[in-house]
Order: structure tokens, then C-alpha cells, then sequence
């Protein structure tokens, strides 16, 4: 019920402003402008009118894809650059700190550049496997793509699993062959990717039209691109206009229709600290403007599901804004019915439109079919939900993705270090978190489990290790089961998901490096010397994901950092196996205190270390690999007598080896099943899943699963 000194707060204006308001107006006049995190100045690209309707005809939307480290980053940058944007530093795209940090592409994004009157919808994403998700989610708002292949290396794992994809929405790559710059790269090798490339499309099901693919040739480095090879091109040559002029001759524009009834299909989804969910995607059908009642429909097996119905709620002379929870009417005392003019529940106003251009974004009233914009307003809808009017009720196909791979449990800290650097250490927050990442990000499930635990479900452990990284970061405190491998059972058969490897290492590491993936249960499908590398060979393998996990920091070990290692999902086989010994024991701490070089200096002949002095170490915590195959109880807080008996000789200085500190991947790679890893803002910890010894030793006798 509405109490009078809250109305007089709402009508506190003068009669006549009251009266305006009474008034249809477009809610853009009531809603918020955008954070400062994410509004910015229009880029020059943006000199046309920004209310008006862009003509589908003139649009062009285009996805790049390749494999890992081909360029596809470096290469956007050119292309804002050359279209006139205002790029503030390198791989402007890669907008996450992740991102920058560690220089690979985590998630997909999109944003349009001007070209002789055309608009063209740039949408960049991953190379990893791990990341296949985000290409499998924004391949299907695009007419064409730009598959960049190295010239120099070739097609890869990931480069067959993106063409894939793309050849399954019928689109037709433009194929441009990066790095030609490279003196190992020749015309005559130009011409052997081309044919493989060739072959890839042939063997992946291409059509005819799709088997005429245009071939360019790029340095993205230099800043250039050319239909025809050449090293150096001439100075007024040195741009990327023949790529972008064979996106408009070769990409088709969207068919859509401006007169139908406004429909989109959610492929991505972001927050805003104002605005609240801001859904991204491209329009199907019609016209969307600011303060358009729209609605979320949801496809299930037993139908369409409405999620939420356009409307709006007016109390006498004021409008309320959408996103008023009925616990906040039931705060209100109403004492003059007549005062209310219109009553409803719901959030589903177009609040805000909104587009990048270049790397800023820009604020539209209105968007046509066939555009690619971001909206806010609807708090229900999520990827894969379709937004109409309120009229529609035919929700747009939802986007299939590949199952995931491999699953780990993430839980409550419970250790007795527990508490001392995180703020959200509950379950409940823990899992709120988990199930807003799985909105974001289709290629996570998130399953409940038991005690305060959810089951994360994901496509590999660098993908996992991303998310566990940025709730640390965001002072979350957990821990963190090993990956365990996600099994099939047809027809009464284990099957269990099998990746193919490609591997490019020094000729003096291909023997180590076979006989490790020989434990794996690693099976060789080709050998050979790399083109224009003397002294290197390329090796690619099928191996079982579960023998893959941990496997690269060995591989960065044996190999000196030298060698390259790529992986993609391939298919589900009969099992092969277990696997051969593939780690040693741990040390474990059993004692619990102050770590002390004393301690560690008898514990070195032990092992490797994990730990040095001053760390803070507790009952069942891993702090070192044993030299055997078993594990060993250790006390590491272990302190020197001190006593009034003189020495016949002086003390010894304690000269300790430099620990091995494990990183979040490392730790994810290294942990057995009856280990956990212990996830802080400011530590990660080894840890046993049972802390006590008489516990561990009483469950290692139960038959493992």
C-alpha cells in the first residue's frame, strides 16, 4: 500500500510538468544513460544519422575464424584502422584483462566498420578448443566468414573444427593465407595450403559454391592484403581495401524483411552496473526502437514459453521504471483507487539501443532487420531466448552446440586456512555465480551437488581454469575437484571423447614426447618434417581427453618451451583403456603451522617442493611430489631445538632449491582423484580431498569408481 509522504516524494513536481507526463512519451526520456564503463564518444565510422534504419541491402556481416594464433585479432585491427578508428592500443579487441594478459581471444565480439557506404558487422572470435562454444553461438548471425589461415603452418586442428561449423550454416569463407611475409613462405607453398585447404572443404561436405572460396593474401602484421600474391606490395597498395572490397562482392547481404514483426535471436549477453542485462544479437525481422514493448519467448520440448510480456506500470501522475518487484508495491498504501491509471507487472521496455562502431559504443534509437545491435530492458531472456513483440509467438531456432567434454566440482573452502583472503565464501554465492556464468555461456552446464557442490561441465581445462581465474579474482574462495572425463554409454558400450593432437617439435623431443603420449594411450596418424622448418616435425595424433589432462606442462618441460602442442574434439570412441603411470607421489604435510627452512631442508632428498618458508601449511596439505610412486606423510613446521648445549660445531647456513609454485592450470593438471586444489584470491593450495590420515588411509582401501 502507498503511504502519502511517499506520493508526495513522486508528485513533488509542478502541475503542469505533472501533466506531461500523463502524456505517451517514449520511455528513452526516462531511462538511464550508459556507465562510463561501457559509453563512449562515436568513432568516425559513425557520420551517419544514428536514429535511422539501416537498408538491409548495404549490411554485411561477417565472422572471422581460424586456429589459434593465425592472426585473426591483429588482422581486426587493421581492418578498424583502415576504416578509421581510433585503435588505443594493439589487440583492441580483446577488451577482458584475460585477455591481454595472456594474449589469446576468450570470448566472441562484435563491431561494425563503414566501407564505401556499406556497414559491415565484424564479428571476432576464439581460436582455442576449449573456446568452440563462442563460435558456435555467433556463426549463426553472420552471411559469411573470413577463415585466416597461416601460410607458414597450414590448416590445424581448430582451423577443420571452425570450417565446420561454418559450412554448416551454408556460408561460403573467404579463404585469406596470413603471414605470406615470412621468408620460409613461398607462391609454391601458397599453393600446397590452398589445395589443402581445398581438401578440408572437400572432406568436411562443402558444396560447389562453397568450393569456389576467393583466396587472398595478407600480412595482417603489415597492415595489407592483396587478391594476388605478392611480399611487398606497393606503398599505395599497403591496405587492406581488396579484403574489404571482396566482403562486399563476396559476402551476400541478410534477407530479411523491415515490414515483418520484430524478431531476435540472444547470442550474447553482457552487464551493465545501470542498465542491468544487455542482450546482443541480430535482428531476424522488423523494426526495434527505443521504448518498444517486446517480450522474451523461451523453445522447449513442450513448446514455447513466454518469459516476459511487454508492459508497464503508472501510478497517477508518475511512471514507474520497468524492473519494480511486487514486494516493493506491497511496501505502498493506496488510499485513492482512482489514482491509478494502470497497473501491471513486468521489465520488458526497450530502454536502450545500442551498436559499436570501431572499439566505442554509440547510442541508436532505432534498428533494422539484419543488424547486429545490443538492447536492455528485459531482465528474463538469456542466450538462445528469442526477443518479439508482444504480438509474436513463434520463437527462432535455438543454437546447437557440442556437448561438453569434461567436468569438475566446485564447492565450499573448507579447509582451516578457510576464510582468511575471500569475501564470498558460501555455497549459495558460489553457485549464484556458477549460474550466472552458464547464462553467459552456453558451453557450461552447471549441475547441483551434493553438500554445498555444483558439478561445471565444459569443453576443456583451459576453459574451466579461465572461470576459476576470474572468481578469484573477483574474491571468491572455493575448492576445486580434478577434471574427470564425461563417458557415453550406446548400445551398451563405454565411449569416451577422443581429440586430435597436432604437435610441432624439435627432431632431438619427438622421441620423449611419443612415449609419454604412448601412456596416454596416444595413437599416431602422421609424421613428418614441417615445410620450410629444417629440423622440425610436425606429429598428429588421436588421443583420449583424459590422457591429455595435465599433459601440457609436461610437454612445455620435455620440450624447452620450444615445441607447439594443439587440440580439438574429434569424436567419441570405444574406450582404450587405462592409462599408464603417468605422476608420482606428493608429500604431505602433517602438521600445521609456519613452513621452516630447517624443516624443508631434510624434506629436499624427498622430492620437489611446492612450498618455501614462511607459507602457512595444515593437516593433509600437498607440499612437494615424492620421488616414489607413493605418498608420504611430512612435517614441514618442524622447528630447531633450542637449548643451552654448545655445538662442537658452528650451525649450518640452509640453502634451499627454488620451489616448483604450480599456476591455476598447472594445479588443474597435476591433481589425482583424492586430491583437491584449494582456490584463493591470493593462493592456490594442493590439498588432500580427506585431510585426516586414519580417514585417507581407511578410504584408499575402497574399490575406486
Amino acid at each position: 500500500m502507498f503511504g502519502p509522504f511517499l506520493l508526495r516524494s513522486l508528485l513533488s513536481t509542478t502541475s503542469t510538468r505533472c501533466s506531461n507526463y500523463l502524456k505517451p512519451q517514449p520511455l528513452s526520456r526516462f531511462s538511464r544513460t550508459f556507465s562510463s564503463a561501457n559509453a563512449a564518444a562515436t568513432s568516425p565510422s559513425s557520420a551517419a544519422d544514428p536514429g535511422g534504419v539501416m537498408d538491409p541491402s548495404r549490411l554485411r556481416n561477417v565472422a572471422v575464424i581460424a586456429h589459434v594464433d593465425h592472426g585473426k585479432t591483429t588482422l581486426m585491427d587493421r581492418l578498424l584502422r583502415q576504416c578509421g578508428a581510433d585503435i588505443p592500443h594493439e589487440r583492441a579487441m580483446d577488451s577482458i584483462s584475460l585477455e591481454r594478459e595472456r594474449g589469446i581471444t576468450i570470448s566472441s565480439k562484435v563491431t561494425s566498420i563503414s566501407w564505401k557506404e556499406n556497414e559491415l558487422n565484424m564479428v571476432d572470435t576464439p581460436g582455442h578448443a576449449d573456446f568452440g562454444g563462442e563460435v558456435e553461438r555467433v556463426v549463426g548471425m553472420v552471411e559469411g566468414a573470413i577463415l585466416v589461415v597461416d601460410a607458414g603452418e597450414g590448416p590445424l586442428a581448430q582451423t577443420k573444427f571452425v570450417l565446420a561449423k561454418a559450412l554448416k550454416y551454408g556460408l561460403r569463407p573467404i579463404l585469406l593465407l596470413n603471414k605470406v611475409d615470412r621468408p620460409s613462405v613461398t607462391e609454391e607453398r601458397c599453393g600446397e595450403v590452398e589445395s589443402l585447404v581445398f581438401d578440408l572443404f572437400a572432406n568436411l561436405g562443402a558444396s560447389d559454391e562453397q568450393l569456389e572460396f576467393p583466396v587472398l593474401y595478407a600480412s595482417a602484421k603489415e597492415g595489407w592484403a592483396s587478391s594476388t600474391y605478392t611480399k611487398s606490395p606497393s606503398d599505395d597498395a599497403k591496405n587492406m581495401s581488396d579484403l574489404l572490397d571482396a566482403i562486399i562482392r563476396h559476402v551476400p547481404p541478410p534477407i530479411a524483411s523491415l515490414d515483418a514483426p520484430f524478431q531476435m535471436l540472444v547470442s550474447m549477453m553482457d552487464r551493465d552496473n545501470y542498465l542491468g542485462r544487455i542482450l546482443t544479437g541480430r535482428i531476424s525481422s522488423g523494426i526495434l526502437q527505443v521504448g518498444d514493448k517486446v517480450h522474451g519467448l523461451h523453445k522447449t520440448d513442450s513448446g514455447v514459453v513466454k518469459i516476459e510480456e511487454g508492459k508497464s506500470i503508472l501510478l497517477g501522475k508518475a511512471l514507474f521504471f520497468p524492473g519494480l518487484k511486487i514486494k516493493t508495491l506491497k511496501s505502498f498504501r493506496i488510499r485513492n483507487p482512482s489514482e491509478i491509471s494502470l497497473i501491471a507487472l513486468g521489465s520488458s521496455w526497450v530502454t536502450k539501443l545500442r551498436k559499436k562502431k570501431g572499439t566505442s559504443f554509440v547510442s541508436i534509437e532505432s534498428a533494422g532487420a539484419g543488424d547486429i545491435v545490443s538492447m536492455a530492458g528485459l531482465n528474463g531472456p538469456a542466450i538462445g531466448h528469442t526477443i518479439a513483440n508482444v504480438e509474436v509467438m513463434t520463437a527462432l531456432p535455438t543454437v546447437e552446440l557440442d556437448p561438453p567434454t569434461i567436468s569438475m566440482t566446485f564447492g565450499v573452502n573448507d579447509s582451516p586456512l578457510a576464510g582468511r583472503d575471500g569475501t564470498y565464501l558460501t555455497g549459495k554465492q558460489i553457485g549464484d555465480r556458477l549460474i550466472a556464468e552458464a547464462e553467459r555461456n552456453l558451453a557450461i552446464n552447471v549441475l547441483p551437488g551434493m553438500s554445498e557442490s555444483y558439478e561445471v561441465q565444459g569443453r576443456g581445462e583451459l576453459q574451466l581454469g579461465i572461470l576459476i581465474e576470474n572468481m578469484r579474482r573477483e574474491k571468491y574462495e572455493l575448492s576445486v575437484s580434478p577434471p574427470k572425463v564425461m563417458y557415453k554409454i550406446e548400445k551398451g558400450q563405454k565411449l569416451e571423447p577422443i581429440e586430435e593432437v597436432t604437435i610441432e617439435v624439435n627432431e632431438e623431443h619427438v622421441g620423449l614426447v611419443m612415449e609419454a603420449l604412448s601412456h596416454r594411450r596416444g595413437e599416431v596418424t602422421d609424421m613428418g618434417p614441417v615445410p620450410g622448418n629444417v629440423g622440425r616435425t610436425r606429429l598428429c595424433l588421436t588421443c583420449p581427453s583424459r590422457g591429455l589432462v595435465g599433459y601440457r606442462t609436461v610437454f612445455n618441460s620435455v620440450t624447452r618451451g620450444t615445441g607447439f602442442m594443439h587440440r580439438a574434439f574429434l569424436t567419441y570412441e570405444k574406450s582404450r583403456g587405462p592409462l599408464g603411470n603417468v605422476r608420482k607421489g606428493v608429500l604431505v604435510s602433517m602438521g600445521y603451522g609456519t613452513i621452516t627452512a630447517h624443516a624443508l631442508m631434510s624434506l629436499e632428498a624427498r622430492g620437489i617442493l611446492f612450498v618455501k618458508p614462511g607459507m602457512e601449511a595444515y593437516d593433509g596439505m600437498i607440499i612437494g611430489e615424492h620421488s616414489r610412486d607413493t605418498d608420504l606423510d611430512v612435517n614441514p613446521v618442524r622447528t630447531k631445538e633450542l637449548n643451552n648445549i654448545r655445538a662442537a660445531s658452528k650451525d649450518e647456513n640452509v640453502k634451499l632449491t627454488p620451489p616448483r609454485l604450480m599456476t591455476l592450470e598447472e594445479a588443474i593438471g597435476y591433481v589425482a582423484s583424492d586430491e583437491l586444489i584449494e582456490v584463493t584470491p591470493n593462493a592456490i593450495r594442493l590439498r588432500k580431498r580427506y585431510l585426516d590420515v586414519n580417514k585417507r588411509k581407511t578410504m584408499s582401501k575402497r574399490p575406486k569408481e
